[in-house]
Order: C-alpha cells, then sequence, then structure tokens
C-alpha cells in the first residue's frame, strides 16, 4: 500500500506536492471513489487510481547520470526562463528530476530519477555521499592553505567536515585543486574560497557517489549501468531493487569492442557503409565520433574520417592468405600467389610467401605438388 500522491508522482502526473492539490481538490478517484485525504493509501497493483477519470499506471523507475553544462538550471523549470536539465532529457520517456542540484556556473555529474526513495537516500546528511571536483582558485595555494581547507573553514554558518584536497597544478597565478566533500551545504566551495581568499574562478563535480562523467560530452546523459546500480544498493542501500538495464547488452565485453568484424563480402560493405552504434540515451551515432548518422570509409584506422569514402583494400602483400588484398584477391592468378592459402605450396615461416618461385625459397619437407622429394 502506498500514499495516493506517491502513486501519481510515479505515475508522471505530477510532483508529490502538486499531487497533493489534485487530492484535496476532488479530482482523484480511488475504485471510482473521490478521495480527498492526503493520508489515504491504495494498491497501485489492485486499485484503479484515476485522475480526471483517466487510470494512473506506474512508470518503471529511471535511473540517469548527465552531464550538466555551465549556463543550465539543475531544475525541471526556471521562472526567469533561463535553460534547465529538462532540455537535456526530453527524450526519457518518463517525468525524472534532479537528485540535487548543481549551481548554474558549475558543470559536471547529476543525477536523475523518478524514483523519489532513492534520490532520499543519497542526499540524506547521515549518507555522507562523497563529491569530487577540479577546483580552479585565483592564487597560488601553499601546503598551510590546503591543510586548511583539509581540517575545515569555519563559514557563516558553522566548520565545514574534513575535506579531502590533493594539489593539482599552479598555472600563471592560478591553483588547481582536486577537491572531495561530503556535504550539500549551498555554495559551499565558493565560499570556503571567499572565506579564504582564493576565489573559486571554476568549478566541475567529476564524481558523485563513485559515479563519473568520464567519456560523457556536456548536454549527454546515459542511463547508470547494473554495475553502478549495484554498488550504489550496497554502499547506500538504494535503489531497493536492481531493474533491467536495456541499454546494457548482456555480453558488456561485446560492447566495449563494438560490432564483430566480418570477413569476405560481408566484411567489406561493412567497412563500404560504415557502422552505427546506439548511444546511451538512445540515439544512433557514428562509432568515430562525429556527427554525421553515416560513418564512411573503414579499413585502416588512421583514415577513418569523413574524407575516405571507399574502403582501404590492402593491396598486395597484405593478409595472411598472401593475396592481393581488397576486392582485387579473386582476378589475380594462382601462379602469382607463392604462399599462402592459395599457393600450391603451404609455408610457414621464412623462405615461403609472395615472390617465392625455386626450390631454395620453400620450406624443407614441403614439395610442390607432383614434385618428388629428395
Amino acid at each position: 500500500m502506498e500514499r495516493i500522491q506517491k502513486i501519481l508522482a510515479r505515475g508522471g502526473v505530477a510532483s508529490r506536492r502538486a499531487a497533493e492539490a489534485l487530492i484535496t481538490a476532488g479530482r482523484v478517484r480511488v475504485n471510482g471513489r473521490i478521495v480527498t485525504e492526503l493520508g489515504t493509501k491504495a494498491d497501485p497493483r489492485k486499485d484503479r487510481v484515476e485522475v480526471d477519470g483517466k487510470r494512473i499506471v506506474a512508470e518503471s523507475f529511471v535511473y540517469i547520470l548527465m552531464h550538466k553544462p555551465r549556463g543550465v538550471v539543475s531544475t525541471m523549470n526556471d521562472p526567469e526562463g533561463r535553460p534547465t536539465v529538462r532540455e537535456i532529457v526530453s527524450s526519457i520517456d518518463a517525468r525524472v528530476y534532479p537528485v540535487g542540484r548543481l549551481d548554474f556556473a558549475t558543470s559536471g555529474v547529476l543525477l536523475a530519477t523518478n524514483d523519489g526513495e532513492f534520490a532520499d537516500g543519497l542526499l540524506h546528511p547521515r549518507q555522507a555521499v562523497p563529491k569530487t571536483y577540479v577546483v580552479k582558485v585565483k592564487g597560488v595555494m601553499q601546503d598551510e592553505d590546503l591543510d586548511r581547507w583539509r581540517k575545515g573553514i569555519r563559514l557563516e554558518d558553522g566548520m565545514t567536515l574534513p575535506a579531502q584536497v590533493k594539489l593539482l597544478r599552479h598555472e600563471s597565478g592560478k591553483t588547481w585543486i582536486e577537491l572531495t566533500i561530503r556535504e550539500g551545504r549551498n555554495q559551499q566551495i565558493r565560499r570556503m574560497g571567499d572565506a579564504t581568499r582564493f576565489p573559486v574562478m571554476r568549478l566541475a563535480r567529476v564524481g558523485f557517489a563513485g559515479t563519473t562523467i568520464e567519456g560523457l560530452p556536456p548536454g549527454r546523459w546515459r542511463h547508470l549501468m547494473r554495475e553502478e546500480l549495484i554498488d550504489l544498493k550496497k554502499t547506500y542501500g538504494v535503489p531497493r531493487s536492481i531493474p533491467p538495464t536495456p541499454e546494457q547488452p548482456p555480453n558488456r565485453r561485446a560492447q566495449q569492442r563494438g560490432p564483430i568484424a566480418r570477413r569476405g563480402a560481408a566484411g567489406r560493405a561493412q567497412r563500404s557503409f560504415g557502422t552505427q552504434s546506439p548511444t546511451r540515451d538512445g540515439s544512433k551515432a557514428p562509432r568515430d565520433g562525429s556527427t554525421d548518422s553515416q560513418r564512411f570509409g573503414g579499413g585502416s584506422p588512421g583514415r577513418r574520417n569523413d574524407e575516405v569514402t571507399e574502403d582501404w583494400g590492402g593491396g598486395t602483400g597484405r593478409g595472411s592468405s598472401g593475396g592481393r588484398g581488397g576486392d582485387d584477391r579473386e582476378e589475380a592468378p594462382r601462379s602469382d600467389l607463392g604462399g599462402g592459402r592459395h599457393a600450391r605450396t603451404r609455408t610457414t615461416g621464412t623462405g615461403g610467401g609472395i615472390g617465392a618461385r625455386g626450390p631454395s625459397d620453400r620450406v624443407k619437407g614441403r614439395p610442390e605438388k607432383g614434385r618428388p622429394r629428395g
């Protein structure tokens, strides 16, 4: 049994607070009876819950990791009309909302979900979820300055908790550090910089609760992988159950390698027309990272760009079979193929292959067909 507002929120109708307004307005029915009490519960699997006569079906839980760019508000709506993360996750067939927030001028990891229990479990102060940032400050920080950040900075709302600080580099009177904190005060890192006279110039969150934005461009999103959800559940107890992740194929190694390379005519066609693979957000993207929907060329990895419009066959002497390579293999007479699968003499090691003509060029013990041993 669950509260009606929770069922409405899971059905993508509205947030829990907005769902409460729908209930008190008499727009919600449970099994044909109007419900106006906020504490009313129902079984979403057995009871019929309707809003304005339309039955509500609970959505499956979705867990998203996005790379929020700078200049984007980490809310679904902004009264000032600024860009929001809603535009990033607009292609998701579920009503998700951010887990916590990032400042307007801060980029990096931001989770989103429609599982309220998951969000509450990661945001509760008792969990002390680690958040890792790369910070650029004005001024050259010395060891004693870094130690001060590690021990805690006194702000107007109290001392900050001890933090992990790693010096990355000094550059033109500026300092780059890696900072990991376990609390979520508003504008905390920027206030720490102001309090120590090292104003923050650039801030990016590169890790949250063990998840990272590695390989994910700004403004893009992906589903949390099953392994990540399992780690979160072991560490923080959420999510309660691990949902299937359709974007993750059973054979993860095959996903990392990409499509299976095929031989012969099928392989030549595959390389000529290119191979597309789905991105984490479900759209199609070329494997070479270009924005065109079709990948051109193939063969030599160094020539995989838009200027290559044909498959690179290889030429004479390429390939273990000793053939001429590409589409010319069938036209080559057998007399030109001294070694390999198409030759009269099978060879291993030196002395055979293309150009082998006389007995001295053949491997001992492997005579030509019809020629006596001697």
